[in-house]
């Protein structure tokens, strides 16, 4: 019954292989124990959909200030514990920081990075497919295409020049792994470096801004204020950690759910105006953060149990997406044909991923290749292997085949 805790119901951290399935795990605590205390950590689970989606909008009750992971010290790890990323503040302050940085992603925006996003996509897979047009073998789909396309697009974002790409794409990567194990100090010397480099920039900004974020906050004002320094910096270090891993976990499980259902995958090639309602269906399945936390700020009753005050709280996006209550019998099933109204996939309300149609025309534009110039592709999901880290899940690799279809 729900608020007791069964053999069945209990929430590990996932990594790794780990990953590979933890979605009984979802639905035994869903079914079971839907706010649940885990003892070791002293942190809460929530796993239906409409407690994550009230919590998510509700940032008065579910505080991110004090950080999006159950660790107590995330802000001190990551060195930013001085200057609050726009992730990790709230309302009203979030509200004002929010306003400026929100002008690098109108709809125009995103539609003008779709000439570059295109062109990338098509190099890489000429890269794949070789001179004769059918492919070299197996290759790692996710090395050669899924993890450098969203580095591109974070770059193109804040106005890395292009001959300081290979530097940039060098930290990222570094980055980007260590802070999905929950611990930035493991890349210490590339996050300072990242952070010199972008100091840098910003003073270049200061006499000759381009279009670009970085000159976008250089040039703004939050309340009649400059940005300070650190808050800028904080910007540049969230959209290197959150803009890379996630566009790279919805891309390998788009591919793994369109070789496990050819009948699906025909569906798009017979009609590619489908793709677009697709890449939602597959960010519902794929979830790529499968949950960030929040803190109590005052005791919160919620079926019959108390989580109380200052208590991390871990919102699992992963599992409210496949909950039978929003989504039907099937939802834990892909089905590309799926009206789907909400999801948890950007989060909800004031922290709604910014970069969300940035996300999704990747995922778009990377199909509509695929679909096109290799239709027969497979990918060898049993053969995957899944990145560290207990909030992304992600492949680290997977192969990929452009000829596997009969």
């Amino acid at each position: 019954m729900a608020g007791t805790t069964t053999e069945a119901a209990r929430f590990t951290l996932r990594s790794g292989p780990s990953w590979r399935d933890p979605f009984t795990m979802y639905g035994d605590l869903r079914e079971h124990d839907p706010v649940h205390h885990v003892e070791a950590g002293d942190f809460w689970v929530l796993s239906r959909f409409d407690d994550v989606w009230q919590a998510a909008r509700d940032t008065a009750t579910f505080s991110s200030a004090r950080g999006l992971t159950v660790s107590p010290d995330e802000r001190e790890k990551i060195g930013l514990d001085e200057a609050a990323p726009i992730v990790m503040m709230d309302p009203p302050e979030h509200t004002a920081f929010r306003r400026l940085v929100a002008r690098g992603f109108t709809p125009r925006r995103v539609a003008d990075i779709e000439p570059a996003v295109r062109s990338f996509v098509a190099d890489r897979l000429d890269r794949i497919l070789g001179d004769g047009g059918t492919g070299r073998g197996t290759t790692d789909i996710v090395a050669e295409l899924f993890k450098p396309l969203p580095s591109m697009v974070v770059a193109h974002y804040l106005g890395v020049p292009d001959e300081d790409r290979s530097r940039f794409d060098v930290w990222t990567e570094a980055i980007v792994e260590s802070n999905a194990q929950g611990d930035v100090g493991l890349a210490a010397e590339r996050l300072g470096e990242l952070l010199d480099y972008f100091a840098a920039l910003i003073e270049r900004r200061r006499t000759d801004p381009a279009d670009d974020m970085i000159s976008a906050l250089v040039q703004g004002t939050v309340d009649d204020h400059d940005v300070p320094l650190l808050q800028i910096l904080g910007f540049a270090f969230t959209m290197v950690a959150g803009g890379n891993d996630t566009t790279t976990g919805l891309l390998g499980v788009a591919a793994e759910m369109l070789t496990r259902h050819p009948d699906q995958r025909r569906a798009l090639i017979d009609d590619p105006g489908r793709i677009t309602g697709a890449v939602d269906e597959f960010l519902r399945v794929a979830a790529p953060v499968q949950g960030l936390a929040r803190t109590a700020t005052c005791d919160v009753r919620l079926h019959d149990r108390t989580i109380p005050a200052g208590s991390k709280t871990l919102l699992l996006y992963g599992s409210a997406n496949r909950d039978p209550r929003e989504f039907g019998p099937d939802a834990g099933s892909c089905d590309v044909s799926r009206a789907i109204p909400r999801m948890m996939s950007f989060g909800y309300g004031a922290h709604h991923c910014l970069g969300a149609a940035a996300a999704r025309l990747q995922g778009r534009v990377t199909l509509e290749e695929l679909l096109t110039r290799c239709p027969d592709f497979t990918v060898d999901a049993d053969a995957g292997e899944f990145a560290q880290g207990n909030y992304v899940r992600r492949y680290r690799s997977l192969p990929f085949s452009a000829t596997g279809l009969s």
